[in-house]
């Protein structure tokens, strides 16, 4: 069957999609890096510093528990209603919790009522994300052709390293005009409320595209919508969850390492200034936003799998690297680490929109892609800054971390290793029931 097109030109709708996922990895990965800066003495001020760390990313990852929730929630509504209504939502939902964190009081004026309020908020934040991931990816998957799909489905992947980059840029921007006192004191709170003003630049482009083409045939072909989606997916599709959330781990560890835990490690055991680090990570992440879309393009010639084992691979041989760059103190090794590193990763995040949209089924489609990718956000990315500070305070050493990383690499691996090739499949065919990769092209 022939894709209808929506009207909206593929690229209007990828911008908008880079755009909203950028505004919401801004969000979520300030949070990220005010943990590991600021919050530890804001929020958690009777702690030794290792330890109000390791509970400020205990709030951290906290926000990667809610988001299966939102994964779920989001995933049920966008199979049924549609994918655009649900986007729209996320990126409110995420905007106003930030906004919010921006406004709240610390431990110094009203206690421990000030953290119970960062966990709240950044819980919002966990729910508005896992429902935002899915959404963004698929209906770029769902409005592009097959043979380009991995190029076209990884720009709103790029959002993850773009809004990484943009709150970065915006601490390092305050670190280097405003003394440690001001920043402690009000400077912090800007980029949070900043959020304000850039979620109604991402929801006044959001709602100026077309809903998915592909959702709207198969809402037409199959007006009865399966009442609970998510049993659907599991019923027919639940090697392809395993897939998905072994795909995820080595993903999502070494990407929190490499962006949030590299701050704690380096001011606190390389004894480094936190703005020199966040240079680091800000030119890394200009380069790893360039190499998505590359990355992408890739596996529209050569296979998902090859690509993503690639980066697999190379993020679980990298990690014995990057730690001994970090400790030399030198500005051009410690930007090498990060950058290289994030290269790697962009090898599996790159063509990972593509590949797990090219899963399932278009009735269960958003559940199924949502779920199944942030069901390892907790074991993986949630926790994985909380794993490493604690690894680092357990034993003194670095050397623990990179075997952590390790560990998740190869996971990765067997995950991939085990999956079908989904390149070139046809997502307005392709079919709910389990054997429907025996019946597409390879």
């Amino acid at each position: 069957m022939a894709q209808k097109s929506s009207g909206t030109p593929i690229g209007k709708i990828v911008g908008a999609s880079l755009i909203g996922t950028t505004i919401e990895w801004y969000d979520f990965f300030l949070y990220g890096s005010a943990a590991a800066l600021v919050f530890n003495t804001l929020f958690f001020p009777e702690s030794d510093p290792l330890t109000g760390t390791l509970l400020a990313f205990l709030t951290y990852a906290i926000g990667f528990v809610a988001r299966p929730l939102g994964a779920l929630v989001f995933g049920h509504f966008g199979d049924r209603l549609g994918r655009k209504k649900l986007l729209v939502l996320s990126l409110l939902l995420m905007g106003a919790a930030t906004f919010l964190i921006g406004c709240l009081p610390t431990y110094a004026s009203v206690g421990a009522l000030a953290p119970l309020m960062l966990t709240a908020l950044r819980l919002v934040q966990g729910f508005a994300l896992g429902g935002e991931w899915g959404g963004a990816v698929l209906i770029v998957s769902e409005h592009g052709d097959a043979r380009r799909r991995g190029f076209w489905a990884s720009w709103p992947q790029a959002g993850a390293p773009g809004g990484n980059l943009l709150a970065t840029a915006v601490l390092a921007l305050l670190a280097a005009v405003q003394s440690d006192e001001a920043f402690q004191s009000w400077g912090w709170r800007v980029p949070f409320l900043l959020s304000g003003v850039l979620v109604l630049i991402g929801l006044w482009i959001r709602l100026s595209i077309a809903e998915s083409p592909v959702f709207q045939q198969a809402a037409a072909a199959q007006p009865e919508r399966a009442s609970l989606p998510i049993v659907e997916v599991f019923r027919h599709h639940w090697r392809d969850v395993i897939v998905a959330i072994g795909a995820r781990f080595a993903e999502n560890v070494s990407y929190y390492v490499i962006t949030a835990f590299v701050l704690v490690y380096a001011t606190e055991q390389a004894k480094l200034d936190k703005g020199f680090v966040l240079n680091a990570v800000l030119i890394g992440s200009v380069v790893h936003f360039a190499s998505i879309p590359a990355w992408g393009a890739l596996s529209d010639r050569l296979g998902r799998r090859p690509v993503y084992l690639l980066g697999a691979a190379g993020v679980g041989v990298w990690a014995f690297a990057f730690f001994p760059l970090i400790d030399t103190g030198n500005f051009a090794a410690i930007t090498l680490a990060v950058t290289v590193g994030l290269v790697l990763h962009g090898a599996m995040y790159g063509p990972q929109a593509a590949f797990f949209s090219e899963l399932f089924g278009t009735r269960m489609r958003y559940s199924g892609v949502s779920v199944g990718a942030q069901l390892a956000s907790i074991v993986a990315g949630g926790l994985a800054p909380l794993i490493a500070v604690a690894l680092l305070q357990a034993y003194g050493s670095a050397l623990p971390v990179m075997l952590y990383v390790a560990g998740g690499a190869v996971l990765t691996l067997i995950a991939v290793y085990a999956a079908r090739e989904t390149r070139g499949r046809d997502l307005v065919t392709l079919a709910d029931a389990p054997d429907v990769a025996e019946r597409v092209r390879p």
